[in-house]
């Protein structure tokens, strides 16, 4: 009584007054009456007390400070002597013995935790835990424990996603936590179409809106999709074909969605109705019809389930409530439900909590109230504990058996339908995060508010869901549905263990779009090379993208330039299933919304992006059985000359069968250069046995290293062709160097014996650089010696002097046209022969000449006996060119001996093949025109004025028509008169038949006036016969059939 007995009597009765028991609150008893009562009891006394001291300890708490508005104990210091009560318990303490297992008085032992740690209430809690665990009871722990988890709701970040990507691992998720469950490995089955599958989204309301507009029509049922969209899909190399949003969405995310602004939203294509076809899709029948159409094209259509949650607004909802997660009372009683009712249904009410619609709060449950019964439970919407809950979804309780049976039953009603079935958010299903999110261990509390005060240990939970459920659906699935691909939205490190245990055929990689995009590649190097020192398989199960619907689009992401275009060529290439995004090969970058009706920015196709991918990345997937499997994969380090790894550049090689592929990209802005020769390490352990070896790139890609193998194989991006010797590859390596974001992509390798020296030599000359064709490099060097003084007959220096300057330079022309005579006759040992064909040679070049006017006949008169007809007013200058280089070639088939059975023309045309020429012709063509495209069918003329100069004067007995019809048989003049077939009729191009008998018109007066046949009969001859093919074509319409009919 040291403080006075007022002290003692008036401050309990104040306490109780102000902080009142129910039987108080509710008026069953008075303050003082209570009060009264608990001293004829001592433990409830002792309780009071007890309370009255903590509220005190709670007042000085700074810690606790933000929960002072509830616990405020102003009034009380003012009405009672209650500071004066604590001041005495704590002198009174003071003189007990010390709390012996900790050296302290009780009050000391109390305010310790707050002296520790004065600001955090959880590191007070934590110090009693952990300081104090040997002697308090288990109870309390477990109470301690639980108020942590509480506190960690309350403190946990939200909305900002699922943070950062790291590496993937093998031996914690992304929680950082031990994963706690057996990784055996067990992966399924790959059927051959599975493991060379390359998919494209298509957020279904979009497309058809896009399909509308592209078309000019309406396009709103699956059935109305155009076949010419199939092909194009087909087309590009796409195989399956996965369409968002096909199922009856929840009417309730619509209303939501529209209410909280957006007046044209459709339902969220995550918030189901049911698993029906929708109606406004066509439905049941609508779908097979598209679905047969694709199929005739070689692609699967895919689908997506969601199967965690259903729309609020569901059947089940409506039919099975008791599914659904959820509790008897609103988890935090703030809650309020005054908003619209979101059921269509008169049996059921439907609310989310008023915090949505005035933005003020994100609550974790729905009320549902039976409106027949009267029956309230508040029912947990959708969450997986990253960004806020999904509020247009009610949360599905997996603990129940009969949940995950007719989840199962649903999933296999959607396999009967789709071949490829994507899971949308599967990871949150896996047990660890199952229970992590919902049950959480004492510990783990703090993913979803409210949750850990229904936390099991994992004995508990392993009691109510003893398998995973994810290996349920594959096990079923294989067994009732076959040939089904389950693809597995999964993020937080778990990308392993759904393709190696629970054996998910395929699984998202997002560190892919993540890392490449930021260009954190040494990141993802060191993912990549965990994957290979686990378990290779794995890389073989990826789906990679560059972006996916919740994503920005690829070319927000990735741009437009070369960066994109590396990625994209990486994501085709690398093992695993490629992914495309709506809209990415066609450059647009609106980000569709998964309510989205329609897109919103007005956005053409990139034509110039569609070109790019044509060229250099749809050849690629077109080889894509090269790339998919992950057997044959290794993955290089790429050392720079100073000895170090160059981090940016991925190079990895792959091969399947005969077929290899070696792959190098710089994706950093820098230029680089380096050699690629070991492997990084490989597990080629089976089941769970380690094994690791390092490959050279010799062994990955099984080559020679004998001295006479070389290997050729072609860039695809630069479409050059390269060599290199087999031991040189084996023993050194590769050496490359790569600008910013350049990458080379080789493939078509083929094996090269040199069994005469002369591919080291090409190899020598062309000292790492590359060549448009290895062969045709290989045969050019071969013919050298005489395509080199070619080269110097049809320099374009040469080629204007005759064709300009004409007669002024024919001595410089006749020396080297000698000395390319020369090399010919040595090559084939007729030199006696050059003199004379070098001298006739010049003869028809004079006459060439001659056959244009000069300036002053031109100037005079002349007087015309019948206007000439259009073809052969083409003025001889334009064929000066072509007629130069035949004047050049024709003697080749004379430079012959007795032994050559070949007639002239033949062995003219062989020999031009054989050395090369009519490159060199087509290569001066381009210089003199400036037309790439002329100058290639300009050449192309030359070889058929060498094969057929006779054609206008065909030989005694044989008939115009028929040596028309025999010079039609070869393929030269086929393509150079665009021969092609329309409705069953065989054509001819006009303009190509006039130019091709006028160059034969000038090469036959040309033959004539040499004097080597009969000059004027002949030369009549060859104009009248080049009157009747031009005039019996213009008869026939130009269809070949009918001209030849007519000629005969």
């Amino acid at each position: 009584m040291q403080f006075g007995s007022a002290t003692v009597s008036e401050t309990p009765i104040s306490f109780v007054r102000l902080f009142p028991p129910v039987p108080v609150l509710h008026g069953n008893q008075t303050a003082t009456d209570y009060v009264n009562d608990s001293r004829n009891v001592p433990l409830s006394y002792d309780r009071l007390v007890r309370e009255i001291l903590l509220l005190y300890i709670a007042s000085t708490n700074p810690a606790f400070k933000p929960y002072q508005v509830l616990f405020d104990d102003t009034d009380l210091r003012t009405e009672a002597p209650y500071v004066p009560m604590v001041n005495g318990l704590e002198s009174f303490f003071a003189s007990q013995p010390k709390f012996a297992p900790v050296g302290m008085t009780l009050l000391e032992c109390l305010y310790a935790p707050i002296r520790a740690y004065p600001t955090s209430l959880r590191d007070q809690v934590n110090y009693i835990r952990t300081r104090w665990a040997h002697f308090l009871p288990q109870e309390l722990l477990e109470r301690a424990q639980l108020a942590l988890d509480v506190l960690e709701e309350e403190w946990a970040m939200r909305g900002f996603g699922p943070g950062a990507i790291e590496p993937l691992r093998f031996d914690r998720d992304t929680h950082r936590r031990y994963l706690g469950y057996s990784e055996y490995a067990a992966f399924s089955e790959d059927a051959d179409w599975m493991s060379n599958t390359i998919l494209i989204a298509k957020s279904i309301y979009v497309w058809l809106f896009q399909l509308s507009r592209k078309y000019q029509r309406d396009i709103h049922l699956l059935s109305d999709i155009p076949d010419e969209e199939l092909d194009r899909l087909a087309g590009w190399g796409i195989t399956g074909l996965w369409l968002i949003g096909l199922w009856e969405r929840s009417s309730a995310s619509r209303r939501i969605k529209q209410i909280m602004g957006n007046p044209e939203a459709a339902s969220s294509a995550y918030s189901l109705y049911d698993y029906v076809i929708a109606g406004d899709l066509g439905g049941e029948e609508a779908f097979k019809q598209l679905k047969w159409r694709a199929w005739q094209r070689g692609i699967r259509l895919a689908s997506d389930m969601v199967p965690n949650h259903m729309g609020i607004y569901s059947r089940w909802m409506v039919e099975h409530p008791q599914w659904f997660l959820q509790t008897d009372y609103p988890p935090y009683p703030a809650y309020q439900y005054t908003g619209v009712d979101l059921s269509e249904d008169p049996r059921v009410c439907l609310q989310i909590e008023d915090g949505y619609w005035q933005h003020r709060d994100a609550a974790v449950v729905l009320k549902r109230i039976d409106k027949w019964t009267g029956d309230t439970k508040y029912i947990y919407h959708g969450n997986d504990g990253t960004n806020m809950p999904w509020n247009d979804t009610a949360q599905l309780n997996f603990l129940i058996p009969e949940v995950r049976e007719a989840v199962i039953q649903m999933i296999l009603h959607v396999a009967r339908k789709f071949p490829i079935i994507r899971f949308d958010a599967a990871m949150t299903l896996a047990k660890r995060h199952f229970q992590r999110l919902w049950f959480p261990q004492p510990g783990e509390g703090g993913a979803i508010p409210s949750r850990a005060e229904h936390g099991m240990t994992r004995e508990q939970f392993d009691q109510v869901m003893p398998k995973e459920f994810w290996r349920e659906v594959v096990d079923r699935v294989a067994q009732e549905v076959p040939d089904t691909l389950l693809l597995a939205e999964a993020f937080w490190l778990m990308e392993g263990y759904f393709v190696r245990t629970l054996g998910m055929h395929r699984v998202y990689n997002s560190a892919f779009m993540n890392m490449l995009k930021m260009e954190d590649n040494a990141n993802y190097r060191t993912t990549i090379k965990n994957v290979l020192e686990f378990s290779p398989e794995v890389l073989k199960r990826f789906v990679n993208f560059m972006n996916n619907p919740d994503e920005r689009t690829a070319v927000e992401q990735f741009g437009k330039g070369d960066k994109y275009y590396g990625v994209a060529m990486m994501m085709v290439t690398m093992p695993g299933l490629p992914m495309f995004g709506h809209g990415q090969i066609e450059g647009f970058s609106e980000k569709y919304g998964m309510e989205y009706r329609r897109s919103y920015w007005d956005e053409q196709v990139d034509e110039g992006m569609v070109h790019r991918h044509e060229t250099d990345i749809f050849p690629l997937m077109r080889r894509r059985r090269i790339f998919s499997g992950a057997a044959n994969f290794a993955l290089y380090d790429f050392i720079t000359p100073e000895g170090w790894v160059d981090e940016n550049v991925f190079a990895y090689s792959n091969r399947v069968g005969g077929e290899r592929a070696l792959i190098l990209y710089n994706n950093a802005f820098n230029t680089t250069r380096g050699t690629i020769h070991m492997s990084t390490a490989i597990n080629i352990g089976e089941g769970t046995e380690i094994n690791l070896v390092r490959r050279s790139l010799g062994e990955a890609l099984e080559l020679e290293a004998s001295d006479n193998s070389f290997y050729g194989f072609r860039d695809y991006r630069s479409r050059l062709e390269f060599i290199r010797s087999g031991r040189g590859l084996v023993g050194q390596g590769l050496f490359a160097e790569l600008q910013g974001y350049q990458y080379h992509a080789f493939l078509d390798f083929r094996h090269i014996r040199d069994t005469d020296g002369s591919w080291r030599e090409l190899e020598r000359r062309l000292a790492g650089s590359g060549v448009a064709n290895l062969d045709e490099a290989h045969r050019e060097m071969q013919a050298e010696p005489i395509l080199g003084p070619y080269r110097q007959v049809m320099n374009i220096v040469n080629v204007q002097e005759v064709l300009i300057n004409r007669a002024k330079v024919h001595d410089r022309i006749e020396s080297t046209v000698r000395s390319f005579y020369h090399s010919v006759g040595q090559a084939t040992h007729t030199t006696a022969l050059v003199d004379a064909l070098l001298a006739r040679f010049m003869k028809q070049l004079r006459l060439m000449d001659a056959g244009h006017p000069t300036e002053a006949a031109k100037a005079k008169p002349r007087r015309r006996k019948v206007e000439e007809p259009s073809w052969m007013q083409v003025s001889a200058s334009q064929l000066d060119h072509v007629a130069f280089a035949w004047l050049t070639l024709q003697p080749l088939g004379e430079l012959r001996t007795k032994e050559d059975p070949a007639p002239p023309a033949a062995l003219a045309v062989s020999r031009v093949d054989q050395w090369l020429l009519l490159k060199a012709v087509r290569e001066a063509f381009n210089d003199w025109l400036s037309n790439p495209d002329t100058g290639y069918w300009d050449s192309r003329l030359v070889l058929i004025l060498l094969g057929h100069s006779d054609l206008l004067t065909p030989a005694r007995g044989r008939s115009l028509g028929e040596l028309f019809r025999q010079a039609l048989s070869d393929t030269t003049v086929r393509d150079y008169l665009h021969i092609n077939t329309f409705n069953n009729v065989v054509w001819l191009n006009k303009d190509r038949l006039e130019r091709m008998t006028a160059a034969l018109l000038i090469a036959a007066r040309l033959t004539v006036k040499a004097g080597r046949v009969a000059s004027k009969p002949t030369l009549d001859r060859a104009r009248k016969n080049a009157a009747l093919i031009i005039d019996a074509a213009e008869q026939a319409g130009y269809r070949v059939e009918e001209m030849l009919r007519l000629l005969n």
